[in-house]
């Protein structure tokens, strides 16, 4: 029987098992998108699961779309993650960084100069962001240029060679949760009429070319991508999630990457969907408690499996799932922003 506590190798790394730690922002970046000091405490007190995967980085100073989130954009943000990843390491730890670009979830109040946020097409989320002002209405961003999309490609490859710099295992490609790949997928926000948009074949154009040029920059068995369908969140809708993301499991199973990692939504059934058509390594994710993860490896609808919210207050998850103990409960106001508590000072079972 696979168990979450058997080993995997992924790419050129060995897993002790496989249990993911999942990507999650908690706000503890400077105003200059650099962690503090405590990330790296945070991420080495979890070194013990087979791979951690970073909280969203932002991949250029137009990506960024939340306060104090980190990014991999300039030297001090590398020398910074470097701090993180050698802590992680003297842990024996394993970890990727995921990549993002925030699209037209991003405000004017994060970007340089105040500028308009950028998105395939000049469509507005429905909802509001929070600023060091409080929450704002989202703004209508610009439509990308045909010729300027090639180059936000390249800012995802520009930001996996700094993650190399800073010390990472490997990046995962956010393709995900309404960011801007996710915008390109789903025809209700990507109306374009050039070969970004328009047929599943061209929606899809942007996140293979990420993949590949990433791929390019760092191997490509160092890259994992995340997908999520439906996922109710950014104003997704994915009305024809059946026939475009079969299509990008081919054309990513054809390209031999790490991993994929899809996250199901509500009773979206992603797994049963992405799973057949990947013929790598498949990580599974939310809502997983020890005992459905193990059945999905058994049944071989996944070969790991994504832990989220029960890291947040679980440090030593992996030692009480082994030891059948009670997992303890996250403290709600703290998991965005602020300081060590809620962060860093959750204790061990034992």
């Amino acid at each position: 029987m696979t168990s979450i506590f058997d080993p995997l190798r992924v790419g050129p790394l060995a897993l002790p098992n496989r249990i993911i730690m999942a990507p999650m922002t908690r706000s503890r970046a400077d105003a200059n998108g650099v962690p503090q000091d405590m990330v790296a405490d945070y991420y080495a007190q979890r070194a013990d699961c087979g791979l951690i995967l970073s909280e969203a980085i932002y991949v250029s100073d137009m990506a960024k779309g939340y306060v104090r989130t980190p990014g991999l954009a300039n030297d001090a943000q590398v020398a910074g993650w470097k701090q993180v990843t050698d802590a992680v390491r003297v842990k024996g730890g394993r970890m990727f960084a995921q990549l993002f670009h925030t699209g037209r979830v991003a405000m004017p109040d994060f970007l340089p100069g105040g500028a308009q946020p950028v998105a395939p097409s000049a469509i507005a989320i429905n909802g509001k962001n929070w600023t060091d002002a409080g929450q704002k209405p989202h703004v209508v961003p610009r439509a990308l240029e045909t010729d300027e999309i090639a180059g936000v490609a390249a800012e995802f490859a520009s930001a996996a060679r700094r993650a190399m710099e800073a010390g990472f295992d490997g990046v995962e490609i956010h393709a995900a949760s309404g960011y801007l790949i996710h915008q390109f997928l789903d025809a209700s926000i990507n109306t374009r009429t050039d070969i970004y948009g328009g047929s599943v074949e061209n929606r899809s154009r942007f996140l293979l070319l990420v993949a590949d040029l990433v791929a390019d920059a760092i191997g490509r068995e160092r890259v994992g991508l995340k997908l999520s369908p439906r996922i109710k969140f950014n104003d997704v809708q994915d009305p024809d999630a059946e026939a475009i993301y079969p299509y990008i499991a081919q054309q990513l199973s054809g390209r031999g990457i790490a991993y994929l990692h899809g996250a199901k939504q509500g009773g979206y059934e992603v797994h049963a969907l992405l799973r057949p058509l990947f013929k790598g390594l498949y990580l599974a994710g939310a809502g997983f408690d020890r005992t459905s993860g193990d059945v999905l490896l058994e049944s071989g609808g996944a070969d790991a499996i994504v832990f989220g919210k029960p890291y947040i207050a679980n440090p030593d998850l992996v030692n009480r799932m082994r030891l059948g103990q009670a997992l303890a409960e996250a403290d709600g106001a703290t998991i965005y922003g602020g300081g060590a508590k809620g962060y860093v000072d959750y204790p061990t079972a034992d």
